[in-house]
């Protein structure tokens, strides 16, 4: 017979084993800014920023078969509802709610593995004011951002994303500054005390960029940012 408290120790264990799983996670860094919405990261080789629909961007860490899972439906989910009613019912709020359901069964299910995916989805607005940025962690809670966002596998990292910003104003911010900002604050949270670059034991990674650009004369929203910043 299972006991509550056999239930709730199971559950911390999870908790416990997800979270080891997410600390070595390569953080992703999001700012608005007048352009748009941007996002920054690094990779190994696949790609960690992704369109979902015409509005909404994705990234995450974690396992990259859960990271693809969640991408999948996402997208999956935001083409039925546009089908089946249209493109503006199409929401961050309705993504973020229909994909915290499953996550939140894996979790809480001990017959099965949890998933190992901490996600983020950003919404262009059509001003600053209106961007939105989602995050569902590994036990389906989700929670919602505005102006900037950063995703971590720790709390020491996302500290170190955001003292590396400090002081400055994303609203007023152009693209190519804005971005440097975030670039770094991806590095810094990749290695808040320094001891990695310090011993040579940060890898080689290639950057990753992409921007939801908001002037109206863009049919497509999302683009991928070529290059990176030296």
């Amino acid at each position: 017979m299972v006991t509550p408290y056999d239930w709730q120790e199971n559950i911390g264990h999870r908790a416990r084993y997800v979270e080891s799983r997410l600390e070595g996670g390569i953080p992703v860094a999001v700012a608005s800014i007048p352009d748009g919405i941007l996002m920054a990261t690094f990779r190994y080789q696949s790609s960690k920023i992704f369109e979902v629909y015409d509005r909404i961007a994705y990234s995450a860490i974690g396992i990259q078969s859960d990271i693809e899972a969640v991408r999948v439906a996402a997208v999956e989910f935001c083409h039925q509802e546009g089908y089946r009613r249209s493109e503006d019912d199409v929401t961050i709020q309705r993504v973020a709610t229909h994909l915290s359901q499953p996550i939140k069964r894996a979790f809480g299910d001990m017959q099965s593995s949890p998933m190992v995916v901490r996600s983020l989805f950003a919404e262009l607005g059509d001003s600053i004011e209106h961007d939105k940025v989602f995050m569902i962690d590994y036990d389906g809670d989700y929670r919602v951002w505005r102006d900037k966002f950063f995703l971590a596998g720790s709390d020491e990292a996302v500290k170190a994303m955001v003292d590396a910003v400090a002081g400055v104003d994303f609203a007023v911010a152009k693209q190519e500054d804005a971005l440097a900002q975030l670039r770094e604050a991806v590095v810094k949270g990749m290695d808040p005390d320094g001891s990695k670059a310090k011993a040579g034991e940060l890898p080689e990674l290639i950057f990753e960029a992409a921007i939801m650009r908001r002037d109206p004369k863009w049919t497509r929203k999302f683009a991928r940012i070529s290059g990176s910043i030296d």
